[in-house]
Order: C-alpha cells, then structure tokens, then sequence
C-alpha cells in the first residue's frame, strides 16, 4: 500500500465492514464507523458524546499545535462542542527535552485558542517510531437533534470550502523546507505561508453554518479538496460536481506547490471546511461579515462525481496519497 490513508475499499473489506458486521452492537452508539465519518457518538441522555482520533504523521515542527486543532475540527464539524483531549507523545530514543517541550507548548497554545483542556494521554521514549509522533483523541458534545455528520448531504445542495486549498500542508512545507523554499520562493510569499498557521481551526466556521441550515459539514485533511468532497459525496450516497476554477489557492500556496511538483488541490488543508446547504449565498455571507473566507464550488447531484476543469467535465476519482508525501525540490 502507499503511504497515507488506506484506501476506501481497503478500508471497507478489512476494517469497518467487520466492525459493523460483526462486533458487538450498543443501542447507546449513535453514529457508527464509515468512510468520510471523522467521529463516533455515544448517546448520554438527551446528549451526545462525541469521539474523534487522529495522529500527525505528515510533519515534524508544530506537531503539539497542529495535533490538538485537527482533532478539535472533527468534533466541531460534527456540529459539537470540544470539551478535552488526551494526547499520545511517542519520542525517537535519544529525543532532548526540548523536543518534549516544544510539542507541549504548541499544544497548549492551540488548547488555549480552542477553549478545551488537555485531559491526559501517554509519554514515551521508543525504538518503534524514527521521529516525534504525536496522536490524539478528542471528545466533544451536541444534543442528539443538532448533530451534523459528514454523510449529511442532500441533492440539489450548494458545496461551500471555507478558507483555501491546501492550508495546512502550506504551512507544514514552509516550514520543514524553509531553507529550500527561501531559494525557490519570494520571500514575503514564504513568511505570509509560516503566518497561515493561525488559521487551522474550524471551530468558528462550523457555528455559523450549523446556524444556517448547513446539513454536511467535513474538515479538509489528507486527499485535500479534492478527496474531501470525494468523501462528502461517497459518505452521503449522492453523486458531486466541483468547479475547480472556483476553488481558492492563495498565491504563496501556488509558489510553494509549483516548487515541490504536486497540487495544492491535493494538498492537506486541516483549517478548511466543505459545508453543504440549500443556500450557500446565505452562508457565504454571513461567514464574510465574521472575516471568513468562502465559496461555493460546485453542486451535490444524484449519482456522479465529477470535476469541471476549463469547461472539461471529468471523474472525480477517489482520495489518493496526499501531495505531502510526493513532494520532489529540484
């Protein structure tokens, strides 16, 4: 297998169609495993306990920092409230303890920006992993009626992405490369991508569109733009057109892309978000006046996904590995 997220029909044979065919069933588990879905959720009464894990594998620097957002925007494009998150630290042996110190100050400055608490985790020192590996699990909470999963979409909706194409990967490949891209790049373009860094967080975005009548909310990660509505459309069972003209890429995010050889359209983008609503104009709006950038990129359809690029329509095919891992500096 390539590096990256398994495949989806991988994925389906090996892990969630035995999970959902044959483990045990809890009348008390709201949603359960499937493609696209980035949490779980757990009846408490009339409330909701939301659960979402994920590890930062596809960067060095940043990790803490990183680490706690992206788990914070699963639950947050739920439609939920991040509550606390444990954290999983496995350092490479030989690790100083200013690497320790490093990823614990970003993780508290991102929980600090997030309103949640660092609950606990693990700490280790092993021979298993060649770098720092930090993987979280967080857990939020909604009321059962106002929960939003990413297999929400209805036909006939408008498919809105906050921010750009490839926010985060931008700031991981400024900042692992910095000495690289300082060559390649204009020099404003490279400090304007390390400054992206403050834009990961859906959280704010996620309430003003749950507000709106949004029925599918998903954050962009691995597979970029592109494999994110990929999965809105294949965990909804509807079909997606996406205009790729009218997705945003800010210009140090081209710089940085054109550089390394690969998409930003492809491009991990955590702090992006794929929202889908009968009224996207309205959501478009109200984001702008709260300082978000947003856009309507195309149309939830019945059956295929496909993708307009200079008026050719096309298929829009699956998730593949993440540009991150192919990037290639001449």
């Amino acid at each position: 297998m390539e590096i990256g997220k398994i495949p989806p029909e991988i994925l389906n044979r090996i892990v969630l169609n035995p999970i959902n065919h044959f483990a045990l069933k809890r009348n008390d588990v709201f949603l359960r495993p499937k493609t696209g879905e980035d949490c779980s959720a757990v009846l408490f009464g009339e409330e909701l306990c939301i659960l979402s894990a994920d590890p930062i594998t596809g960067a060095e620097q940043d990790i803490g920092y990183i680490a706690v957002h992206i788990n914070c925007n699963d639950i947050a494009s739920s439609g939920a409230e991040p509550i606390g998150i444990l954290l999983t630290i496995l350092l490479p042996e030989g690790s100083s303890e200013v690497v320790l110190s490093d990823i614990m100050e970003g993780a508290y400055e991102a929980a600090k920006e997030t309103g949640i608490e660092i609950l606990g985790g693990h700490t280790e020192v092993t021979n298993a992993v060649n770098k720092a590996l930090v993987s979280a699990a967080v857990i939020g909470r909604t009321d059962k009626n106002h929960f939003i999963s990413t297999g929400g979409a209805k036909v006939g909706q408008d498919v809105i992405m906050t921010k750009c194409a490839g926010l985060e990967g931008t700031v991981i490949l400024a900042k692992e490369y910095e000495t690289i891209l300082y060559k390649k790049i204009d020099k404003h373009l490279l400090q304007k991508a390390k400054s992206m860094r403050g834009f990961l967080s859906v959280i704010k975005e996620s309430k003003i569109a749950k507000s709106m009548g949004a029925t599918a909310m998903h954050d962009v990660t691995e597979g970029g733009i592109l494999g994110a509505v990929w999965e809105v459309a294949d965990c909804s069972g509807t079909g997606i057109t996406v205009e790729l003209e009218k997705i945003p890429v800010k210009e140090e995010t081209k710089a940085i892309c054109h550089a390394g050889h690969i998409s930003p359209y492809e491009l991990i983008s955590s702090g992006s978000m794929i929202i889908t609503a009968f009224d996207g104009e309205k959501i478009v709006q109200a984001l702008s006046e709260q300082g978000i950038e947003s856009a309507i990129i195309g149309k939830i359809t019945e059956k295929e996904k496909q993708i307009i690029k200079n008026g050719k329509v096309s298929i829009l095919n699956q998730p593949k590995s993440d540009a991150l891992y192919n990037v290639k500096f001449e």
